[in-house]
């Protein structure tokens, strides 16, 4: 924990954003087995909410692998701290009156709770898409060849195969990716922000 430091408030608030902006902050969190179709969904909402002239940002689970978490592993450990990080992030742009949409297996319970708690605490909304494919359906597609490598033995501890996924027990949001196309996915979570008065 850090120490010394002082929280800085600045002169807008959290309900200035959100009038100039016209809009709520809120962290939509796509959570899935590699290959459920997270990030597929969350490319695609994102264009779509940038088209209707909605501040949006995605943050994706390899991209962010790439800089703010490109020191991390794949134990869990790494994969605790990864989400952790990503909690905070996806706060900070909540607060900024953006919707943060993330896609990230972010397999644990707890470690989903915790990003829930982060936003909640900040009165700041979270919206958990359980992105539902069955194990058979991710290995069919298997577009990076990872299930295929971890079934070798090639990839240790990976996730649904050699490391556990913990699906959501309540998501706001249920969608099966092996049931409906990627523009009904997106639509019914377009229908939830709208229902929920997160856009209008």
């Amino acid at each position: 924990m850090a120490t010394n430091v002082t929280y800085h408030a600045g002169s807008v608030d959290a309900q200035e954003r959100v009038d100039l902006l016209k809009q709520k902050g809120v962290t939509i969190w796509l959570t899935g087995l590699s290959a459920s179709g997270k990030s597929t969904i969350a490319c695609a909402l994102e264009q779509h909410l940038l088209h209707i002239q909605k501040f949006a940002y995605r943050l994706d689970g390899d991209n962010i692998r790439f800089g703010l978490n490109k020191d991390l592993g794949f134990d869990e450990k790494s994969r605790v701290e990864n989400i952790r990080r990503i909690g905070e992030v996806s706060k900070l742009f909540a607060d900024s009156a953006c919707i943060s949409v993330t896609a990230f297996i972010s397999p644990y319970k707890a470690d989903r709770a915790i990003a829930r708690e982060l936003h909640e605490n900040a009165k700041l909304g979270f919206i958990e898409v359980f992105v539902d494919a069955p194990l058979d359906v991710v290995e069919q597609r298997d577009p990076k060849g990872l299930y295929k490598k971890a079934r070798a033995g090639e990839i240790k501890e990976f996730t649904g195969i050699s490391a556990p996924y913990e699906p959501p027990e309540h998501p706001e949001i249920h969608i099966k990716t092996a049931e409906c196309s990627v523009e009904q996915a997106v639509g019914t979570i377009m229908e939830y922000l709208v229902a929920h008065d997160y856009i209008s």
